[in-house]
Order: C-alpha cells, then sequence, then structure tokens
C-alpha cells in the first residue's frame, strides 16, 4: 500500500472513530493511531470487523516507557490484515496508577501480551482474568523495562544447599566500582604507569 492510500486509511479511520482516535501518522511506510485508552476496546473492534480494515490478527501488544512524561507510559498494539496485507500501529497512554482495558473480549490472544506488559513494566490491564507475572518469579520487586530500574536488580537468587531450596538475598556486588579517567597515557597523564618505573628511571639517568 502506498504512502498516499495509508494517510487515507488513516484520515478515514480517524474521522470513523472521532471520539476514539486522537490522531493518525504514515511514518517509514507505517500506519500508526494514537487512541484514548479508555476506548481501546471499541478501536480494535473497529478494526477486526470493519471491511476496509480487517485488521484480524493481533500481533502483539507490548509496552514503551517515557519517565518524563505525566502519562509515562505507551500500550502498543500491533495488527495484521491478511486480507490486505496491510498491518497497522495503535498507541495508547497511561500512567503507573490507570489501567488500560483489557482486550481480551477482542483478541483472545492478548492474554499472555498482556501479562507481559504488566510484568515488564507495571501497567495494570482491568477485566484481565489472570493478570499475574510470567516472566519473572512471583516474589519479584519491581519490573524490570521500566527505565528507572536498575540494571543489578534488587536481589539476586540462588539456591542454597545448606537449606535445600532457593533463596532471596539482596544484591551484593562481587567486585567494587572501578572509576575510569578516560585519559590518553601517551599525552595527559601525569602519573607513572604500571610497569613504566624502569623506563622512568633510565631516562633520568639519561640511559
Amino acid at each position: 500500500m502506498t504512502e498516499t492510500a495509508l494517510k487515507d486509511l488513516g484520515n478515514s479511520i480517524a474521522e470513523r472513530l472521532e471520539n476514539e482516535v486522537t490522531s493518525s501518522n504514515v511514518a517509514f511506510g507505517e500506519l500508526t493511531l494514537t487512541a484514548r485508552a479508555e476506548h481501546i476496546q471499541k478501536v480494535l473492534t473497529f478494526l477486526r470487523d470493519d471491511p476496509d480494515c480487517f485488521f484480524k490478527q493481533l500481533i502483539d501488544v507490548c509496552g514503551a516507557d517515557y519517565p518524563e512524561r505525566v502519562k509515562r507510559f505507551d500500550v502498543v498494539y500491533h495488527l495484521l490484515s491478511l486480507e490486505f496485507n496491510q498491518r497497522i500501529r495503535v498507541k495508547v497512554e497511561t500512567d503507573e496508577d490507570t489501567p488500560v482495558p483489557s482486550v481480551i473480549d477482542v483478541f483472545p490472544s492478548a492474554g499472555w501480551f498482556e501479562r507481559e506488559a504488566w510484568d515488564m513494566y507495571g501497567i495494570f490491564f482491568s477485566g484481565h482474568p489472570d493478570l499475574r507475572r510470567m516472566l519473572t518469579d512471583y516474589g519479584f520487586q519491581g519490573h524490570p523495562l521500566r527505565k528507572d530500574f536498575p540494571v543489578s536488580g534488587y536481589v539476586e537468587v540462588r539456591y542454597s544447599e545448606e537449606e535445600k531450596r532457593v533463596v532471596y538475598e539482596p544484591l551484593k556486588l562481587p567486585q567494587e566500582n572501578r572509576n575510569f579517567d578516560f585519559l590518553s597515557p601517551w599525552e595527559t597523564a601525569k602519573y607513572i604507569l604500571p610497569g613504566d618505573e624502569k623506563a622512568d628511571a633510565a631516562a633520568k639517568e639519561g640511559k
């Protein structure tokens, strides 16, 4: 589908869902709609059933984190139309406390995708029948794909031979953080590098 055709499709959808879709954009040959989170079920139902769309396959539901925004999370839905060999992306925004309606009733395959978004980002989906962690452990603290989640995590998990079970312990780094001055030792370093003591002594003796 040409860029002009994509723009026409996006504008048509936005006009017919003027209260639910806030914007339509085409970039890099892909059509993206931005919708109001509370109306996501209606938007996806329209895209699935409308004869000009027929986006009948939900490919993915994922999250994206933008901590500088008040509504820090995007929930992104990727759909595929086999009828027209076309893809579309739908985005909604939400914050840490406001749930997004689950779309399981529209696309049953959304169940595991929404669980993953909850596990990784902490995005809550209202109406989900089994919203629990999927990739992390039941006792895991935090949500690993948030931008403010520490790379090293909070705890480490290991099997204890003494207790014969898996135990959780506060994270302990086996090596202290190293500081690097990033100076070139050949030009700007004002100190003698390890191993250069003999060369420095020979220079002083005039050898």
